[in-house]
C-alpha cells in the first residue's frame, strides 16, 4: 500500500498538482467504487455517497472533482485518462456526470432542484451518476434545503462532490457538511507548479519557475501569468499602487486603474464567449430563420436571448469581482511582504521579484502603519462580497493605504 500511495499518478491523475495525501484519499475511493460495480465486497466507508472538497483558492478542488468523476467512470476503474469514459469526463461531455459552475452571484433552488431530480436517475452509460458542485458556499439557503434532501436519501448509484473554499467552510450549510466525507487540499508547492507549466503546457523553464514564485499557489493564475502578457501587465499596474501614492488625486487614479483593468479582463473574457452563446441559441430556437411561418419562433428566441443576456450579466459582475479580487490579493501580498522584511523574520516572499519595493516601503512606513494598509485591503475585500459598490470600496481602500 505504501507503494502505491508514493507512486507518480497517472491517466487523470496528473491533473492533481502536489496533492499527494488527497490524492491517496480519492484513488483509494475509486477503486472501492469498482469493487462495488463489480458486486465486490469492500471495507466500511472506503467509498461514500457524498464528498466536500476544500482547499485555498487555487488549489485545484474543481479539478480533484474532475479526475474523481473520471476514475468512477473509468472502464479500468483506475482513471487510465484514455478509455471513452475518462475522455468524456475530462471533456465535460459525460451523460452521467452533472457540473455546476456558478455564473451570477449564487446558485438558485431553481437550479438545484432540476439537478437533484436528474440525479436521481440510474447512470445511462457510466457506473454512476456523478454530481460536481463548483462553488458550493453560493448556494443560496433554499438551494441548500433541496441539495440536503437528496445528500439524506441518496439514491444508489449516485454521487455528490461539493467544491469550497477551506478559508469559508461555513457557508456551506452545516448539515450538508456532516453528511459529506471531507477531501483537504493544500496549497500545491511552487516546484510542482513550476513542473507542470513546463511539461504539460510548454511553458519556458525560466518563466514557469517565476509565475510560480509569484502565484501564491494558485494554478490557474501561474498558468495566465505565465502565457498572457497582458496578466502581466495588470499585476505590475497593482504593485506599483503602494509606493506611487504620492498626492491625493492619486487615490483616484489608482482606484480608477483597479477597477477599469478588472472590467477590462472581464470583458475580455466574457465578450466571444457571450456572442457565441447567443448566436447557439438563436439558431437552435429557429431565430435565424427566414420565409413564412417564423415570426413566432423569432418572438421566442428573442425572449430566450433576453433571459441569456440577463445570465451573462451576472455572470461578467462574478468575473468582474473576482479579477478585482485577485488584485487586491496581489496588493495585502505586498503588505505583507513589507512586514516580513522589516521582521527580518526570513520568511518567503509572495512577491520576490518587487523585493526592492518591500524594502524600501519597510524603511519609510512604520510597522503599524503597514498593518492598518494591510487590514484595509482586506476590509475591501470584505465589503466587495457583502455587495458593496467595487468603486466605492476601492476609493475607501486607496485613501486608508495613502494615508496608512
Amino acid at each position: 500500500m505504501t507503494q502505491a500511495t508514493q507512486a507518480p499518478p497517472i491517466g487523470v491523475w496528473t491533473q492533481l498538482v502536489g496533492q499527494e495525501p488527497a490524492l491517496a484519499i480519492l484513488q483509494a475511493a475509486a477503486a472501492a467504487a469498482g469493487s462495488i460495480v463489480e458486486g465486490k465486497p469492500v471495507a466500511a466507508g472506503a467509498m461514500t455517497h457524498a464528498w466536500l472538497l476544500t482547499g485555498p483558492p487555487g488549489s485545484g478542488r474543481s479539478v480533484a472533482a474532475r479526475t474523481f468523476a473520471a476514475a468512477l467512470q473509468c472502464s479500468t476503474g483506475t482513471g487510465c485518462g484514455g478509455c471513452p469514459g475518462c475522455h468524456t469526463v475530462m471533456a465535460g461531455t459525460h451523460a452521467d456526470v452533472k457540473l455546476v459552475v456558478p455564473e451570477g452571484l449564487s446558485i438558485s433552488v431553481a437550479e438545484m432542484r432540476a439537478l437533484v431530480q436528474a440525479a436521481a436517475r440510474r447512470p445511462t452509460s457510466g457506473h454512476w451518476q456523478v454530481v460536481i458542485i463548483e462553488d458550493a458556499d453560493r448556494l443560496t439557503e433554499g438551494a441548500s434545503n433541496a441539495l440536503l434532501k437528496a445528500v439524506e436519501e441518496p439514491p444508489e448509484r449516485t454521487v455528490f462532490m461539493l467544491c469550497a473554499p477551506s478559508d469559508h467552510p461555513e457557508d456551506v450549510s452545516v448539515t450538508i457538511r456532516s453528511r459529506c466525507r471531507l477531501v483537504t487540499l493544500r496549497t500545491p508547492p511552487a516546484e510542482a507548479i513550476a513542473r507542470v507549466l513546463a511539461d504539460r503546457d510548454g511553458v519556458a523553464p525560466d518563466l514557469a519557475h517565476w509565475a510560480a514564485s509569484v502565484c501564491g499557489g494558485h494554478i490557474g493564475r501561474a498558468r495566465r501569468l505565465a502565457t498572457d502578457e497582458g496578466a502581466r501587465q495588470r499585476r505590475e499596474t497593482v504593485l506599483r499602487i503602494p509606493l506611487g501614492l504620492r498626492r491625493a488625486s492619486d487615490v483616484f487614479t489608482c482606484a480608477d486603474q483597479l477597477i477599469s483593468n478588472s472590467e477590462a479582463d472581464a470583458s475580455t473574457e466574457s465578450k466571444s464567449r457571450d456572442e457565441d452563446e447567443r448566436s447557439e441559441l438563436r439558431t437552435a430556437m429557429g431565430g435565424d430563420g427566414v420565409g413564412k411561418g417564423v415570426a413566432g419562433a423569432k418572438r421566442s428566441a428573442e425572449a430566450a436571448v433576453k433571459a441569456l443576456e440577463k445570465r451573462q450579466k451576472s455572470r461578467a459582475t462574478r468575473t468582474q469581482r473576482d479579477t478585482l479580487d485577485l488584485a487586491l490579493i496581489d496588493l495585502a501580498g505586498f503588505y505583507r511582504d513589507v512586514l516580513v522584511t522589516a521582521s527580518r523574520s526570513g520568511a518567503s516572499l509572495t512577491h520576490p521579484d518587487h523585493a526592492a519595493e518591500s524594502a524600501q516601503a519597510a524603511t519609510e512606513w512604520t510597522a503599524d502603519s503597514t498593518l492598518r494598509r494591510l487590514e484595509a485591503v482586506l476590509a475591501c475585500r470584505q465589503s466587495i462580497d457583502v455587495n458593496v459598490k467595487p468603486r466605492i470600496a476601492v476609493e475607501a481602500m486607496v485613501t486608508t493605504l495613502r494615508q496608512g
